[in-house]
């Protein structure tokens, strides 16, 4: 049973500097993969994992994702005229499949400080965060979220959600600190180490832009001082949380994308495209011509 989380929770404030100069004029997390845009993959993901209110913590200048989701009778009916029925139901799905609000972060003060935005919706109710650029693969029997969200209901503690990753690259993430195994995918967590050297990472399992929160994250993030880049981090106040209470963390499935980066991105389109059966073999054909 799910039903002890009910809301998802995006943050898209970030500028998307790495991306620029396109990030000028489009959120980065509306950038598209084929047809369709990188925030929609995790929209679906918590969709799928039973959450049907989402939040998006925007910046004011990002309108383009609330365009998105929101209803367009004038593009329906330019459809209708032009006989593109067929294109009317993915348009209408998009406006009906969640229900979705928004809160406007008007400082870039950091992950901490968009998730504490987000408290004028949530408010007591206990709630998921997805980093607006993470998308993941996955069976759809089994998304990434609903692994976080079970493992949630069974501690009845924070969850941070996450996987191993290569020892070169977790200067890159928080490192786990674990005090004891749980099972083979759930650790009790004894602190976060934010981007460690590689000599002194305390594992390799690290935080991947999934967690679950209880709303008492809200008091934590108001008392946390700003840290790294001047900003109120997310990290901070989770540490702060592990030192009154249990916090856990959770080794979700799936093939997870790091869509803020370039490399990351061109993998995901590339992966994607070869699950589309419209896509699939005449890419695959395209590919092995350019590689011989």
């Amino acid at each position: 049973m799910l039903e002890n989380v009910k809301f998802g929770v995006i943050p898209c404030a970030g500028k998307g500097t790495r991306f620029l100069p396109i990030t000028k004029s489009v959120s980065k997390e509306m950038l598209n993969i084929i047809d369709r845009p990188t925030i929609d993959y995790i929209v679906d993901e918590l969709i799928d994992s039973g959450i049907k209110d989402i939040v998006f913590v925007v910046s004011p200048s990002k309108t383009d994702i609330k365009k998105y989701y929101s209803k367009d009778e004038s593009l329906i009916n330019e459809l209708k005229e032009s006989h593109k029925e067929e294109y009317i139901k993915e348009i209408e799905k998009l406006t009906s499949k969640a229900n979705f609000y928004y809160v406007t972060q008007k400082e870039a003060l950091g992950l901490g400080h968009a998730v504490l935005m987000a408290k004028e919706i949530v408010h007591d109710n206990n709630f998921v965060v997805c980093c607006g650029d993470d998308i993941t693969l996955y069976d759809k029997c089994n998304p990434p979220i609903k692994s976080l969200i079970e493992a949630f209901n069974l501690t009845h503690s924070t969850i941070v959600g996450g996987q191993k990753v290569e020892h070169s690259l977790i200067n890159k993430y928080g490192s786990m600190d674990i005090e004891k195994n749980i099972d083979e995918t759930l650790f009790k967590l004894k602190g976060i180490v934010e981007k460690p050297s590689l000599d002194k990472a305390p594992s390799d399992y690290a935080s991947l832009g999934k967690w679950v929160f209880k709303p008492n994250i809200f008091n934590e993030l108001e008392h946390t001082k700003k840290g790294l880049g001047n900003e109120i981090q997310l990290t901070d106040a989770i540490e702060s949380l592990i030192k009154k209470e249990d916090v856990y963390f959770k080794i979700f499935n799936g093939k997870r994308y790091d869509c803020g980066d370039k490399l990351g991105f061109l993998k995901a389109i590339i992966d994607i495209s070869l699950t589309r059966d419209d896509l699939k073999d005449g890419f695959l054909k395209y590919i092995k011509s350019i590689i011989k």
